[in-house]
């Protein structure tokens, strides 16, 4: 039988976020930098452990008044130590909520920065371990992947349900008119084929091949809770049981 996650980037402030929840398998949890805090870490981590779901970080550049979605100029030692700073804060969290983390999942800017550049992609890769070794959430054949599977680490490949693609695998910028999705049935017609074709109709109508293990469903697009929803209903009755993925069935660090 086919499997695949279902993932959500949280603790951002979105009013849809609870509802969410049920409907998921694993969350990516933002660490207060690009948005959040000390609050929303606690609610998040608390309802993984409520739920049963794998509790990853979100970590993104120190830009709260961007969303984390411009790109800073820091150097890899920056973006390491921003890194390590922020899971160490997210771990404290779930040591209080009784769970280890499972992931890492750069946001926004920083997640296609490191994508695209090894030397970024070595700086993440470098927290991750220093950590103690997390599973790293990044596209298929990026940098970022790239460097974690050297280093030792699980890789998870991920795709998303409610962003469009652009023919060389890129997301299509958010600015872009149909950038973002959410209609549910568009977004459950798009997991769909990733999880059962191992592909995305992209920009143009070209055919983009991708394999991945964790789909993403943005807890901050309008009607968030609705595409989720419509995306695990359509992935059971194509055949697909939503599960953690592999690696976060026994992939947990928990410091102290």
């Amino acid at each position: 039988m086919l499997r695949v996650d279902l993932n959500a980037d949280v603790g951002e402030g979105s009013p849809e976020e609870a509802d969410l929840l049920p409907h998921v398998t694993s969350l990516n949890v933002a660490c207060g930098f690009h948005a959040g805090g000390p609050e929303e870490m606690e609610r998040a981590v608390a309802a993984a452990a409520r739920l049963g779901l794998a509790a990853g970080a979100h970590p993104g550049y120190p830009d709260r008044e961007g969303f984390g979605r411009r790109r800073l100029s820091l150097s890899p030692g920056e973006v390491f130590r921003d890194v390590l700073y922020q899971l160490g804060a997210l771990a404290a969290f779930g040591r209080a909520a009784g769970i280890g983390l499972t992931h890492l999942k750069p946001h926004g800017a920083m997640y296609a920065a490191a994508g695209g550049e090894p030397a970024l992609a070595l700086a993440v890769v470098r927290a991750a371990k220093a950590f103690g070794g997390l599973a790293v959430m990044a596209p298929p054949g990026s940098e970022l992947l790239r460097a974690a599977a050297a280093a030792g680490l699980p890789v998870i490949r991920e795709g998303f349900a409610d962003r469009a693609y652009l023919p060389d695998g890129r997301l299509a910028p958010r600015g872009d008119r149909g950038a973002v999705f959410n209609e549910p049935a568009r977004a459950a017609r798009q997991a769909v084929e990733l999880a059962v074709k191992r592909g995305v109709e992209a920009a143009g109508g070209a055919w983009l091949p991708l394999e991945v293990d964790t789909i993403c469903v943005h807890a901050d697009t309008p009607g968030a809770a609705r595409v989720a929803q419509a995306v695990r209903a359509a992935l059971r009755e194509g055949g697909v049981e939503v599960a953690p993925a592999k690696y976060l069935n026994r992939w947990a660090v928990s410091m102290g």
